[in-house]
């Protein structure tokens, strides 16, 4: 068990690609350089919002020995465990603990939702065949995830003290952080919120210890938790404010538009995507040039000010 506590901004690395659709190492690197320079607490890759079930394994372990060099304990990395049956998922996790990863991100899949028995039974396994690592429990709405209420999962977490962590991302997230901290069990140290840090300030407010967004904008996600945290809540919530349009157009095009926001500040080279994402047409260009424009003021990182593409 990882005696580290992990909270704080953790942001889930997106994957670049090259021009011809191969996976771009150094690309790899500079983003997470960014998000280490940026001040977040810890590196998650793979995730959701990094199309892991686009990517092949011997991708996966790559971009991942990439990340681990980067980050060279100098902050905690987080692995997400994948997708497939608990065999698969549990080797991901054993290949990433032996790189230096302190804790694995487990998806309940959609296959289990409204299937609490079904769910308990698969984390279970998980857990089982890979020993000794503590365990942030996913649950993501549907069509990605199960989308669990917060008593299954309490249960859930009642049930093995591999499980430390909850990242809850269900809608509303605010009210199940809520439930899920009250009357948690000594092992649980926290919840986790999601959601592209779209209602960071509710979750911030309940009380949960981290969060996991898409690391285009780490610089102000980090910048926003620090003010809240130091008591300044009307600063954190003006970067709210200013960061959320482009946030909630995120909501839409995915990790689409967390590479075109790293393109344009210089740290990929395209936004290729392999997940079936729908295209930007002129308006939606036009109005992410806007965004970013109000934006480049705000971002600290002077090497990264935003260029057009």
């Amino acid at each position: 068990m990882n005696l580290l506590k992990l909270q704080g901004i953790l942001p889930v690395l997106p994957t670049p690609f090259n021009d011809n659709g191969s996976i771009d190492t150094e690309a790899m690197g500079r983003v997470a350089q960014f998000c280490v320079d940026a001040g977040a607490s810890g590196l998650v890759f793979p995730g959701v919002a990094s199309e892991y079930d686009h990517l092949f394994t011997d991708e996966q372990s790559e971009l991942l020995d990439v990340v681990c060099r980067v980050a060279e304990n100098r902050i905690p990395v987080i692995c997400g465990g994948g997708k497939g049956e608990p065999e698969v998922i549990a080797e991901n996790i054993l290949f990433a603990k032996s790189k230096g990863v302190v804790a694995a991100m487990v998806l309940i899949p959609n296959r289990f939702a409204g299937d609490e028995a079904g769910a308990l039974s698969f984390i279970l396994s998980v857990i089982e065949k890979s020993p000794g690592m503590d365990i942030i429990l996913q649950n993501a709405p549907a069509p990605v995830g199960a989308g669990l209420d917060s008593d299954a999962l309490k249960r859930i977490v009642n049930a093995t003290t591999a499980i430390r962590y909850v990242k809850e991302e269900a809608l509303p997230s605010g009210p199940r952080i809520s439930a899920l901290l009250e009357g948690a069990p000594e092992h649980l140290i926290g919840v986790i919120g999601g959601g592209g840090a779209r209602y960071l300030i509710d979750e911030m407010n309940r009380g949960a210890i981290g969060a996991m967004p898409a690391a285009e904008i780490t610089d102000l996600h980090v910048r926003m938790w620090n003010a809240f945290q130091n008591g300044n809540v009307e600063q954190a919530r003006d970067l709210y404010m200013k960061t959320l349009p482009l946030l909630i157009i995120q909501l839409i095009y995915r990790m689409r538009l967390t590479k075109h926001v790293l393109t344009r500040r210089g740290l990929f080279t395209n936004s290729i995507v392999r997940a079936p994402l729908p295209d930007f047409d002129a308006y939606d260009e036009a109005e992410l040039n806007a965004q970013m424009d109000s934006l480049a003021g705000l971002f600290e990182i002077a090497s990264l000010k935003a260029v057009e593409v």
